[in-house]
């Protein structure tokens, strides 16, 4: 089993005092095959004690212990949660952010595509964490994250946003009925689509959705680290890039925060 240190990318706006950080890459984990090498998804096929032990190299990353690095079980919904302790596997709630101002939790989420987003108040030590795919944004999970971190404290004109690797817009073809979904939703959503080579489908841009909705939101700063999941096999999973290459599933990259 390989004792490499996990790879990872961390944000100039996100190193606080008593905060620590990481995007993590593929890199540098236990798992084989299609899941090489730092795979964290629980919902995957990979052996659940290479996942464990990815997951315990995370978690030494951002200074806590495995059992408190708190992944949630994502739905693609709205659902923020404040969490202020520990929970067992078993209890792993259902939703797509989670936020808290308890010391020694560390939040994290899971991608391979979707956008993860770490949020933190430096002022009044209270940090958040999102997952964010297409349904996630439209619906409104951004701004709850940025509620629920109000809810413990935070000022929303000091709190710090930032994009991890998400895939790009040159990567994610729509088809017509996605961009309706848009468009019906907020004649301007058009600005985010680009005419792709297919007859009637389109190319979306996440990221710029994300910071949009973020910037409406009126957070204090957001960073996109502009990492193109799909276009980059070496340093991340995609699912989209799984399915075009036939491949029989996919790893999730995580991203986590901590108060330290």
């Amino acid at each position: 089993m390989s004792s490499a240190q996990p790879g990872y990318l961390t944000a100039p706006s996100l190193a606080m005092s008593g905060i620590a950080h990481a995007f993590f890459t593929r890199e540098g984990g236990a798992s084989t095959g299609v899941y090489t090498s730092l795979n964290g998804g629980v919902g995957s096929k990979d052996d659940p004690k290479s996942v464990a032990e990815n997951r315990a190299r995370m978690a030494s990353v951002v200074g806590v212990g495995s059992q408190h690095l708190l992944v949630p079980y994502q739905i693609h919904s709205p659902d923020v949660l404040h969490v202020d302790r520990a929970w067992v596997e078993g209890e792993r709630p259902r939703c797509d952010g989670l936020v808290t101002a308890t010391k020694g939790l560390a939040l994290g989420v899971t991608g391979a595509d979707c956008g993860m987003i770490l949020f933190a108040d430096g002022k009044t030590g209270v940090v958040g964490a999102c997952h964010a795919g297409w349904k996630g944004a439209l619906t409104g999970v951004l701004e709850s994250t940025v509620t629920g971190m109000e809810k413990l404290g935070a000022d929303r004109a000091d709190i710090h946003c930032v994009l991890g690797p998400t895939i790009a817009q040159k990567s994610y073809e729509v088809g017509p009925e996605f961009v309706e979904r848009f468009v019906a939703a907020d004649a301007s959503h058009a600005r985010y689509f680009l005419p792709s080579q297919r007859d009637g489908h389109a190319m979306f841009d996440l990221p710029a959705f994300i910071a949009m909705r973020l910037q409406k939101a009126g957070v204090g700063s957001f960073v996109d680290l502009a990492q193109d999941t799909y276009a980059d096999d070496v340093k991340f999973y995609s699912y989209r890039r799984s399915v075009h290459r036939k491949e029989p599933d996919y790893g999730r990259l995580v991203s986590a925060i901590a108060l330290v």
